[in-house]
Parts: C-alpha cells; sequence; structure tokens
C-alpha cells in the first residue's frame, strides 16, 4: 500500500479481502493446518473474483451513464453544425480496462458510445513525466477502433478555447467525501482550462474510488517521483528494442 499512497481502490480491495480471510481464520480457532491453508486461498480466490466482477458491472454502469450525455452533446452539435460532426473527447493518463477489470472508467462512456454508433474523437494527453495517455490510452483506443490523436499536455488549453473539445472526461485516484477528486498531475490545469472554456468536465469513478474517511482533497497523500522520470524519455526504436534517453542536461534539477 505504501507504494500507493495517492490512489484508494488499492487499500479497498486488501482491506476486503483481510475481513474475508480474518472471517476463515475465526472458523480455524487457531491453526493452520492444509486445509484451513487451502480454505484461507479458495476463500482469498472467491472474493478476488467478486470484487473483479463487481468492479466491471460498476465501469459498465459508468459507461452507459456517460454514453447518455455524449448521445445528447451529438444530437445538439448535429442541430447546430452538420450531420456529419462528431463528439471531440479529451482525457489524460489512463482510465481503460488496462487500468480495471473490464471498460474502465474515464474511457467506459466512450467506448458505450462508439458501440452504439456514434461518430466520436479523443483527444489524448500524452500525460508526461510517464506517457500513460501516448503509451496506453492511444493503445487501447487503437485496439477497439476509436478514432484518437495524441496531443502535447499543454495543447488541451487551445483545443478547448478553439472549440474543439465537446467534453472532458478523466479518472480518479482518490474523491473525498466532499466531492475533491485527485487524479494525475496536470488534471487540474485541464479542470481550469474547460471551466473557463465552458467545457463540460466530468471525473468518472466507481463508489471503491470515493474515501469517506477523508474530508476534502487538502487530506489526500500526494505521491513523490524520482526526478529521473522527468529527467529521461523512454520508447520504442526503429530497431524495436527499447531504450531510455535523456532529455536535460545531466545536471539539471527536475521534479
Amino acid at each position: 500500500l505504501l507504494t500507493r499512497p495517492t490512489a484508494v481502490n488499492l487499500r479497498v480491495g486488501v482491506e476486503k479481502l483481510q475481513d474475508v480471510l480474518n472471517g476463515e481464520l475465526s472458523k480455524a480457532e487457531g491453526t493452520f493446518s492444509a486445509d484451513v491453508m487451502e480454505a484461507l486461498e479458495v476463500a482469498a480466490r472467491r472474493e478476488a473474483a467478486r470484487i473483479t466482477d463487481e468492479d466491471a458491472e460498476f465501469c459498465q454502469r459508468i459507461g452507459e451513464a456517460g454514453a447518455e450525455i455524449l448521445q445528447e452533446i451529438y444530437q445538439r452539435k448535429k442541430t447546430r453544425q452538420s450531420p456529419s460532426s462528431c463528439v471531440n473527447v479529451l482525457t489524460h493518463c489512463n482510465a481503460g480496462w488496462l487500468a480495471f477489470a473490464d471498460w474502465g472508467s474515464a474511457l467506459s462512456p466512450v467506448y458505450a458510445a462508439f458501440n452504439q454508433g456514434l461518430p466520436i474523437h479523443v483527444w489524448v494527453d500524452e500525460t508526461r513525466p510517464r506517457n500513460q495517455g501516448a503509451s496506453l490510452t492511444a493503445w487501447e483506443l487503437a485496439k477497439h477502433g476509436v478514432k484518437h490523436s495524441v496531443i502535447a499536455d499543454n495543447a488541451g488549453g487551445h483545443l478547448m478555447r478553439t472549440g474543439m473539445v465537446d467534453m472532458v472526461i478523466t479518472g480518479a485516484d482518490r474523491v473525498t467525501r466532499n466531492g475533491d477528486a485527485c487524479n494525475k498531475i496536470g488534471t487540474y490545469l485541464k479542470a481550469l482550462a474547460a471551466k473557463d472554456n465552458d467545457v463540460p468536465f466530468y471525473v468518472a469513478l466507481p463508489s471503491s474510488t470515493i474515501d469517506w474517511r477523508m474530508t476534502d482533497g487538502a487530506e489526500i497523500p500526494i505521491e513523490q517521483r524520482g526526478d529521473e522520470e522527468v529527467k529521461y524519455a523512454e520508447g520504442l526504436c526503429e530497431d524495436g528494442k527499447r531504450r531510455k534517453v535523456l532529455l536535460t542536461p545531466a545536471t539539471s534539477g527536475a521534479g
């Protein structure tokens, strides 16, 4: 859990498993026979499968609800513009089925709307410094057949100002009980740009992402990562091998 201090879903899953295993241990009355260990494994696998299925169902429902909003945007846009208009969605980081059991959170409405035949295009923030958008989100969308364009992180504001974004959807690592949402670094700037340009901004999340123990976002622990993630970039070279290259002067600090 110390490796993921900002996100809360991992803690929720671990606590659910702990509750199940503690229940099994109480039945064992302090014994640790082979039968007890087998029962613990069976119970853990059963609970993990239940959590997975529940997560997939939640994400599917997020997709259904979000697709309705996207359909409404499309109908309004089609009335004002040409029938060939598509809905342009901007997203940050990766919140698709690579990050969940299935569907994802922020991308679930995109997939659901696409499956319904809605013409849709996604602006994919590269999401520096780890480039989850450029590498993961873009890969997912390509596999699903969804039109998309990878953009520099700082391009989102310009696209919103020029009317090229109809909706912003992001996921969340943790949401406090007053509604403060914490997501990948850079999300705050997208929210400010969306507000300034009257672009609808949505945070898509299952209920397990809500941390009822925290009052507001100031309490959320923020993960601090090494400066090498900013100083270096890693990618696939022409020979098919992945390599890391230095982007800054070797003596420059980063954060």
